[in-house]
C-alpha cells in the first residue's frame, strides 16, 4: 500500500484525510486523488529527467484523467500538455492552459478539430495519418500561423502488455510504418518529412512514437528508439535537416497489485539519454531533444474510488458475490481487458482478510465484475470498499451505461479536501434529451 494511504482506528485515510468521512460527505462511488502523490510523481519526472537533462521535456498524457482542476495542476508544475481530441482540448483551454505547451494527437483528427487547435495556437500537432498534413497547411495559411509538426511513426516493436494497449506494433492503428504507401510510393513517410520541410506553413519539429501502456521493462522503449533514432539520421542525411526532438511517448506502468512492480522513471529514461548521445556521437549528429508523455505513472496510484456495499450472496456455484454501487460505468477496464485492482473495506482497514470474494457492479451484465476472487475482511451491507488505483482511465472512460451519474471527484492534500468534479444529477442525464 502506497505510504499516501494509512490506517488509524480501523479507517483508511489518503492524505490525511478519512476515506469513510469522505463517502458520508460525498456519496459514493467518488473518485478521489491525493495530489501531494501527483505532484510527488511529478516532481520524480523533473529530478530524474527535465533537470537532469539538457535536452529533456515532459508533457502530461491528459487522456488518463483530466479535468479543468487536473489540467490548472500541471500548467503549475510547468509541464507540457498531451491532448488527443477537442474536447480534451477545450477543457484545456477553458482551464487557462497556455496553448503553446499543448501537443495536439490523435489519429484521426477532424479538420473542425484541426482549425480550432491552429486558432488556439497550440504548440505542437502530431500527424498521424495521410492527408493531415494538407488540413494543416491549409489552416496555417487561413490564420497566418507557422504550425509545428512532429510526424508518429510505427517503429514495429513488441510489448509486455495486453494486446488492447499495445500501440507501436506493425499492425497499428497509428502511426505510419516504414514502408508507408501513399499511392503507390514506398517512400511514403519519407516523402512526407519533405513536403513538411519544404512547406511555407509548418516547421518540422520531430518525430513521435508511442509503443504501449503499463510497461515494466526498458527493452521497448528502446527498440523503439534504435527504430527513432534510425529515421533521425536518414532524414539528416536525405535532406540536410536535423529533427529537433524525438517524443518517445509515455506507457510506464504503475503498481495495480502486488504482482506489479512499478519501476523509477529513470530505469527507463537513462538508458534512452545514453543511447542518444551514444549515437549522436558516433554519427556526428546534433542531439535532439527528448519528449516524454506519462499519464498513468502521474496519476494511476494517486488514485482510489470509494463505494458502498449493498446485496452480498453466493452462488450455486460457490462464489460469493460482494455488490456495490457502482461497476462498469466508472471502471470499465476490468470488463474491457481484464484489468487487475485490490482493494480493502475502508471502514474496517485493520481487520483481517478472512473471505475470498467476487467484487460485482450493479449493471445489467454479467461482465461487471470490478475485482474476481479476491480477499477482504468480511463485508456487510453499508461498507465503504476502497480500490486502489483507479486514477488512470477510470473517470476519463466513465459513462452513463444503465443511467448511472458519473460520480463527483475530489482532491484531497495534507488532510484538505477540494471537490473538483460534481456528482452528476438525474437531470443532468436528461439535460440534452428532446421529447417527441
Amino acid at each position: 500500500m502506497n505510504d499516501i494511504f494509512k490506517i488509524k482506528d480501523n479507517t483508511l485515510f489518503i492524505d490525511n484525510v478519512s476515506t469513510v468521512a469522505l463517502a458520508k460527505e460525498y456519496g459514493t462511488p467518488l473518485y478521489v486523488y491525493s495530489e501531494t502523490e501527483i505532484r510527488r510523481r511529478i516532481d520524480e519526472i523533473k529530478t530524474m529527467f527535465t533537470e537532469k537533462y539538457k535536452r529533456a521535456k515532459a508533457a502530461y498524457a491528459s487522456k488518463a484523467f483530466l479535468t479543468v482542476a487536473m489540467a490548472q495542476l500541471i500548467n503549475r508544475e510547468g509541464l507540457l500538455l498531451d491532448v488527443v481530441s477537442g474536447g480534451e482540448l477545450y477543457t484545456a483551454i477553458a482551464a487557462g492552459f497556455p496553448a503553446a505547451r499543448i501537443e495536439f494527437h490523435g489519429n484521426n483528427k477532424s479538420y473542425e478539430e484541426l482549425d480550432r487547435a491552429i486558432g488556439y495556437g497550440v504548440g505542437k500537432i502530431i500527424i498521424d495519418a495521410f492527408g493531415e498534413l494538407e488540413m494543416i497547411e491549409n489552416l496555417a495559411e487561413k490564420y497566418s500561423r507557422n504550425v509545428n509538426v512532429l510526424f508518429r511513426i510505427t517503429p514495429a516493436v513488441e510489448v509486455d502488455t495486453h494486446s488492447f494497449i499495445s500501440t507501436g506494433h506493425a499492425d497499428s492503428k497509428f502511426g505510419f510504418s516504414m514502408d508507408a504507401r501513399d499511392e503507390g510510393n514506398l517512400n511514403g513517410i519519407y516523402s512526407l518529412f519533405q513536403k513538411a520541410i519544404e512547406s511555407k506553413f509548418v516547421t518540422l519539429s520531430g518525430i513521435h512514437f508511442h509503443i504501449g501502456s503499463q510497461l515494466f521493462t526498458n527493452k521497448s522503449h528502446l527498440d523503439a528508439l534504435a527504430v527513432a533514432l534510425g529515421v533521425y539520421r536518414e532524414v539528416n542525411d536525405r535532406f540536410g535537416y536535423a529533427l529537433p526532438e524525438i517524443n518517445i511517448g509515455g506507457g510506464f506502468g504503475a503498481n495495480y497489485t502486488e504482482a506489479d512492480d512499478r519501476k523509477p522513471y529513470s530505469y527507463f529514461l537513462d538508458p534512452v539519454m545514453e543511447e542518444v548521445q551514444r549515437f549522436c556521437a558516433q554519427y556526428d549528429l546534433k542531439e535532439p531533444t527528448i519528449v516524454i508523455e506519462p499519464g498513468r505513472s502521474i496519476v494511476g496510484e494517486a488514485g482510489i474510488t470509494l463505494y458502498t456495499v449493498g446485496s452480498i450472496r453466493t452462488s450455486g456455484g460457490g462464489t460469493k458475490y460482494v455488490s456495490i454501487d457502482g461497476g462498469m460505468p466508472d471502471n470499465i477496464r476490468p470488463a474491457l481487458y481484464g484489468a487487475k485492482y485490490e482493494a480493502i473495506l475502508a471502514n474496517k482497514a485493520d481487520e483481517p482478510v478472512s473471505e475470498t470474494v467476487t467484487i460485482c457492479g450493479k449493471c445489467c451484465e454479467t461482465g461487471d465484475k470490478i475485482i474476481e476472487d479476491g480477499t477482504l475482511a468480511r463485508a456487510e451491507r453499508g461498507d465503504i470498499l476502497a480500490v486502489f488505483t483507479t486514477g488512470a482511465y477510470g473517470y476519463s472512460m466513465a459513462s452513463n451505461y444503465n443511467r448511472l451519474p458519473v460520480p463527483a471527484v475530489l482532491f484531497v492534500a495534507d488532510g484538505k479536501v477540494k471537490e473538483i468534479v460534481k456528482r452528476q444529477t438525474f437531470e443532468d442525464l436528461i439535460r440534452n434529451d428532446l421529447t417527441i
